[in-house]
C-alpha cells in the first residue's frame, strides 16, 4: 500500500498528514470532479459543508483536499476554512455560562459544542459567501492564542470547502445551515478511536492524563456522540479507519 504525504499548515501549526494513495484515486480525486462538475451547471460559488465528530481529522481532510486541487488538471480549486473562528471569544466564554445536561455550567467547561459558537454570525457569513461576494472575509481559531483572530483570511474561490463539527446538526437553530450548502459530506469513525486521539490531543496541549480524560467524558465524548446521532443524513459519508484509511459509506448524489 503506497502513501501521499503531506505537509498542511493548521491555523499557524505545521501538520504532518499521510493518505492512502488508493484513497485519493479512489475517492478524493473523483470528489474534487464531482464538485468541478457541479460548479460548471451552477452560477455562483459551490458551498461544500464537511462535517466530523471531533478527533475524525475534519480540519487535515479539508486542507488536504483544497491542496490536491491545486495540482489536478481539468479541476476548479477549492478553498478550505473552518467554523472553529466563529466560537465565541475567550474573554466572552470566560463569562457567560450554558445549560448543558440540564444544569448550568460555565461555558469553558464545554468549549467546543455547539453552545459556544457565535450561530447568527456563522450563517451571515455563510449567507454573503452564497450571495457570491467576491471576497468574504472570514475568521480562524488560533490554536497557540486559544481564541479567535477575526477577518483572518479572504474567501475567494469558487468552491469553499466549510468544515466543522456542527455544520450537519439537526438540532433547532441549527437546521438552517444544512440549506446553505450545495453538497454535504460526513466522516465518522469508531468512538474507541476518537476517544484515543482527542485525550491524546489534549496530553498533547499541556493536559495531565488524569485531566485530558475528565474533559472526554465532561466535553468531547458529549460532543462526539451528539455530532454522529443528531444530524443530517449527507450526500457523502465516509468512515475512518484505524489505520488511517478511509471506506466509502453512502453516496447519494
Amino acid at each position: 500500500m503506497s502513501y501521499i504525504d503531506v505537509e498542511l499548515n493548521i491555523n499557524g501549526l505545521g501538520i504532518q498528514a499521510r493518505y492512502f494513495r488508493e484513497d485519493v484515486d479512489g475517492l478524493f480525486l473523483p470528489l474534487l470532479k464531482t464538485l468541478s462538475n457541479m460548479k460548471m451547471k451552477k452560477q455562483g460559488r459551490l458551498i461544500v459543508f464537511l462535517a466530523a465528530p471531533p478527533g475524525a481529522g475534519k480540519t487535515t481532510l479539508s486542507l488536504f483536499l483544497a491542496q490536491l486541487s491545486e495540482t489536478v488538471k481539468d479541476v476548479v480549486k477549492v478553498q478550505s476554512v473552518g467554523m472553529d473562528g466563529f466560537h465565541f471569544s475567550q474573554a466572552y466564554i470566560e463569562k457567560h455560562s450554558v445549560i448543558a445536561g440540564g444544569q448550568s455550567v460555565p461555558m469553558r467547561n464545554v468549549k467546543g459544542s455547539p453552545e459556544t459558537y457565535d450561530l447568527q454570525k456563522l450563517t451571515d457569513s455563510i449567507k454573503r459567501l452564497r450571495d457570491n461576494d467576491v471576497h468574504v472575509r472570514w475568521p480562524v481559531y488560533d490554536r497557540k492564542l486559544h481564541d479567535v483572530v477575526q477577518d483572518a483570511v479572504v474567501v475567494d474561490e469558487d468552491i469553499v470547502i466549510i468544515e466543522g463539527n456542527w455544520l450537519l446538526l439537526d438540532e433547532p437553530g441549527w437546521r438552517e445551515l444544512w440549506s446553505l450548502c450545495d453538497y454535504s459530506i460526513f466522516v465518522t469513525a469508531e468512538e474507541s478511536m476518537l476517544k484515543e486521539r482527542l485525550i491524546q490531543r489534549k496530553i498533547a496541549g499541556g493536559l495531565e492524563v488524569e485531566q485530558a480524560a475528565a474533559f472526554y467524558v465532561q466535553s468531547d465524548g458529549v460532543n462526539v456522540v451528539r455530532a454522529v446521532k443528531n444530524r443530517f443524513v449527507s450526500d457523502l459519508e465516509l468512515e475512518l479507519g484505524a489505520d488511517g484509511g478511509y471506506a466509502k459509506r453512502k453516496l447519494q448524489c
